[in-house]
C-alpha cells in the first residue's frame, strides 16, 4: 500500500503486535532519524538474549557467504549480460554442414567461422596420465588452481586470463577479424578463395609457430615441455623433447633463424648419457625419428651422430624372453625394464617402432635395429586372440602373448599398429606381401565389426568391441584412419577405401564444428537411436583437447591425393579456433580442459611436443601447393610425423 508503513514485531513470552500506521501526514516519521534510531533501539532492547544472538550469527553467516561467493556471482552476472550460453551436455550444438550431410528435421543456424584476408601412457596416441580438471557449468576443479583459475573482475569481453597470461578470444588468426558474414559461408569458400588467402593461411601457420616457439624459448629453452600459463616447464626425459620434435617443422616452414638456433642447441648441449629412464616408442617416433628425418632433408651428419647414438642406447629394451620390447629403458645405465605395474606393454607401441629402426640399419648398414623389430612382427603375425586382423591392446614382454583379450579398438595402445603395417610396405618398395595383406584383412575387419552410422544425420564412425559387445565410443586418435586409407588407395589399394577415407573425414571434421569453441574433445559417443536430435555426446571426463594432429593429418592426405578445396577450409577452421582458444600471449599454445565451454574452456598449462612436430606442420603442407614439398611418393611419415624416405631412394 503506497503512503502506509507497517512497523511489526514479536517480542519473545509477550505474544502481541504492535501495528504502527501512518498516512499522509506522517511527516514527523519521513523527517525524523532520531526518531528512526530510537525506534530501532527500542526494538532491539525489547528482544530476548537469545533472538539478539540469532540475528547477529544470522548477519555474520550471511556476510561471510556473500564475501565468498562475490568472485562466482559477477561472474554469472557478467555472463547474463554478455548473452553467453550455458554449455552443459544439454546445450544445442552445431548443426552438421548441409553441402554434404542431409538437413535434419530441426535445423539450427550454424555458427559460420571468421573468413581469411590439436603417458603420458606409452602410446602418443594415448590418453596421458593427467588429472582431468574440468571446471565451470558442473565440471570439477582442484581446490588450489579454483581461485587462480576464475576470470578477474572488469575484464574486457572476450579476453580470458589464467594465472597473468592471457588469450584474446576475439583474435583468431591474424587478418580474420570483423570479416564473417553469409556470403563468406564454408559452403561459399571453395569458390570465394583464391591463391592469395591461401598464401595468408600459410604465413598464418608459421606466425602460429613462431608464436609456440617463442614460449617455448622463453620459458622452456632445452627442456621437454612448455607450460605457457604459468612460464616454466616440464621435463619428462629431460632430452629437449619439443626441440628435437620441431626441428623438421622448422625447415619445412622455411624458418631458418629458428631453425639454426635448435640446431645448434643439439650440438652443443644435446647428450644421451644421462641416467634416465625414456619411454621406448615415445622416444623413437619423437627423438630417433626426428633426427633421421632431419638429416635426410639437411644432409648435415650431425644428426645422423646423434640418431646412432640414442638408437644403440635403445637396444636393451628388446633383452627380453619373448623378444617383445619392454616399455622402458634406462639410455645411460643400458638397462630396461616394463612399468612398475605390469609386465605387458601396449600393442600399439611395440608394433609402432619399425619404421625408424629399419631406417637406421639402412642408413648404418648394421642389421641389429631391423632384425630386432622385424622379429616383434613376426612374432604379433603368428598369435592367436586376433579378431578378422584386429589386434587387442595389450602383450606380455615375459611370455609374448596378448593380454587383456576381447577389447578392439582403433584408438589409444591399438592404432598405429595398422598404420604402421601399411607404411612398412610403402618404406620397403612395396615389396613385403604379408604387410600388405595383413593391413587389408585389418581394414575388412574395422568395416565388418567395428563401422556404424550415427543417428539422425548417419555419420559414419569407428567404435569398439568389448567382450563382444558394441560400443559407439570413437577416441579423436581414430581420425588418422581417413589419412591412412587415403594413402593406402593412393598406393594401388582398393578404391573403396579412399570412399571411406572421405565419409571418415567427415565424421572428424563434424567433431569439431558440433563444440562450441570448435576444437574436438578427446573421446565422443556417437547416437544410434532412430529419433536421437544430434549425432554426438561428449562426457564431461572426456571434453578435453591436447592439441592433437590426426585429423588436421588426414585432410593433408585427402587435399593431396583429391585435391578438394573444402579440406582446406576445414583445416583454416581449425586452425583459427586453436589460435582463438588456446594461444596464450606471452607465448605458446596450452591445451584445454573443456571444449564445450567457449567462455572458459580451462587451461591445461601444457604444449605437447607433436603441437609442433606434427599439428603445425600438417596445417602448413595442407595449405602449400608445392607437391613436391615432402612429396608422399618419396616420403613415408611416421606416427609423429617426421618424414622418412620410401625405397630404394638413396640413402
Amino acid at each position: 500500500m503506497k503512503g502506509w508503513v507497517a512497523d511489526m514485531h514479536t517480542p519473545s513470552r509477550q505474544g502481541y503486535v504492535s501495528i504502527t500506521l501512518a498516512g499522509q501526514g506522517g511527516g514527523s516519521y519521513n523527517n525524523s532519524k532520531q526518531w528512526r534510531r530510537q525506534s530501532c533501539w527500542r526494538k532491539w532492547k525489547q528482544l530476548s538474549r537469545l533472538q539478539r544472538s540469532l540475528i547477529l550469527f544470522i548477519l555474520v553467516l550471511l556476510f561471510i557467504c556473500g564475501i565468498s561467493s562475490y568472485p562466482t556471482v559477477t561472474e554469472h552476472l557478467r555472463g547474463l549480460t554478455g548473452g553467453e550460453q550455458e554449455n552443459d551436455s544439454n546445450s544445442v550444438l552445431r548443426p552438421v554442414v548441409p553441402h554434404v550431410l542431409p538437413e535434419p528435421v530441426k535445423q539450427v543456424q550454424p555458427l559460420l567461422p571468421e573468413q581469411p584476408s590439436q603417458r603420458k601412457l606409452s602410446n602418443k596416441r594415448g590418453p596421458p596420465a593427467l588429472q582431468n580438471r574440468l571446471q565451470k557449468k558442473g565440471n570439477t576443479s582442484d581446490p588450489q588452481d579454483k581461485a587462480a583459475d576464475i576470470k578477474k573482475e572488469g575484464e574486457e569481453e572476450g579476453v580470458i586470463s589464467w594465472r597473468g597470461a592471457v588469450i584474446d578470444t576475439h583474435q583468431a588468426t591474424e587478418g580474420t577479424k570483423d570479416e564473417e558474414n553469409k556470403e563468406d559461408s564454408p559452403a561459399n569458400q571453395g569458390a570465394n578463395s583464391t591463391k592469395d588467402s591461401v598464401t595468408d593461411w600459410l604465413e598464418a601457420v608459421q606466425e602460429a609457430f613462431r608464436h609456440a616457439w617463442k614460449g617455448y624459448k622463453d620459458f622452456a629453452w632445452g627442456h621437454d615441455e612448455l607450460r605457457p600459463i604459468s612460464k616454466s616447464y616440464s621435463e619428462w626425459f629431460g632430452l629437449g623433447l619439443t626441440l628435437i620434435d620441431a626441428l623438421d617443422t622448422m625447415w619445412i616452414l622455411g624458418l631458418k633463424e629458428e631453425f639454426e638456433e635448435a640446431k645448434m642447441w643439439v650440438a652443443t648441449e644435446l647428450t644421451f648419457n644421462k641416467n634416465v629412464d625414456v619411454n621406448l616408442f615415445e622416444s623413437t617416433i619423437r627423438i630417433l625419428g626426428g633426427l633421421l628425418s632431419t638429416y635426410h632433408l639437411t644432409g648435415d651428419t650431425m644428426f645422423l651422430d646423434k640418431a646412432k647414438d640414442i638408437g644403440s642406447r635403445l637396444m636393451p629394451a628388446f633383452n627380453t624372453p619373448s623378444k617383445i620390447p619392454y616399455s622402458d629403458v634406462n639410455i645411460g645405465k643400458g638397462t630396461a625394464h616394463p612399468p612398475r605395474w605390469t609386465s605387458d606393454s601396449t600393442v600399439a607401441e611395440v608394433t609402432s617402432i619399425q619404421l625408424e629402426f629399419r631406417e637406421l640399419s639402412r642408413l648404418t648398414q648394421d642389421p641389429q635395429y631391423e632384425a630386432a623389430v622385424a622379429e616383434v612382427m613376426k612374432q604379433v603375425h603368428k598369435l592367436d586372440g586376433k579378431l578378422d586382423g584386429l589386434v587387442p591392446m595389450f602383450i606380455n614382454t615375459n611370455s609374448g602373448q596378448f593380454t587383456h583379450q576381447g577389447i578392439y579398438t582403433l584408438g589409444a595402445r591399438a592404432d598405429s599398429y595398422y598404420e604402421y603395417l601399411l607404411k612398412q610396405w610403402i618404406q620397403g618398395g612395396k615389396k613385403e606381401d604379408q604387410l600388405m595383406e595383413e593391413y587389408l584383412q585389418a581394414v575388412e575387419g574395422v568395416k565388418k565389426n567395428l563401422l556404424q552410422k550415427s543417428s539422425p544425420n548417419g555419420l559414419t564412425f569407428v567404435g569398439e568391441i568389448s567382450h563382444g559387445q558394441f560400443s559407439p565410443k570413437m577416441d579423436h586418435l581414430v581420425c588418422f584412419l581417413p589419412g591412412t586409407l587415403a594413402l593406402g588407395a593412393h598406393n594401388g589399394l582398393p578404391a573403396d577405401h579412399m570412399d571411406l577415407a572421405k565419409q571418415l573425414m567427415e565424421t572428424c571434421y563434424q567433431m569439431y564444428v558440433h563444440m562450441e569453441t570448435g576444437l574436438s574433445p578427446e573421446i565422443v559417443h556417437f547416437n544410434m537411436h532412430q529419433g536421437s536430435t544430434r549425432d554426438i555426446e561428449v562426457k564431461l571426463a572426456d571434453r578435453h583437447n591436447l592439441l592433437r594432429p590426426e585429423t588436421v593429418e588426414s585432410l593433408f592426405y585427402l587435399y593431396r591425393f583429391t585435391k578438394d578445396h573444402k579440406y582446406r577450409v576445414w583445416g583454416w577452421e581449425i586452425l583459427k579456433s586453436f589460435n582463438k582458444y588456446t594461444k596464450v600471449s606471452s607465448g605458446g599454445y596450452t591445451s584445454i580442459n573443456n571444449v564445450r565451454d567457449p567462455d572458459y574452456p580451462s587451461p591445461r598449462d601444457k604444449m605437447e611436443s607433436f603441437f609442433l612436430g606434427e599439428t603445425l606442420k600438417y596445417l602448413y603442407l595442407l595449405f602449400s601447393d608445392d607437391p613436391d614439398l615432402i612429396s608422399l611418393d618419396q616420403y613415408v611419415f611416421n606416427t609423429e610425423a617426421h618424414p622418412l624416405p620410401i625405397w630404394p631412394s638413396p640413402a
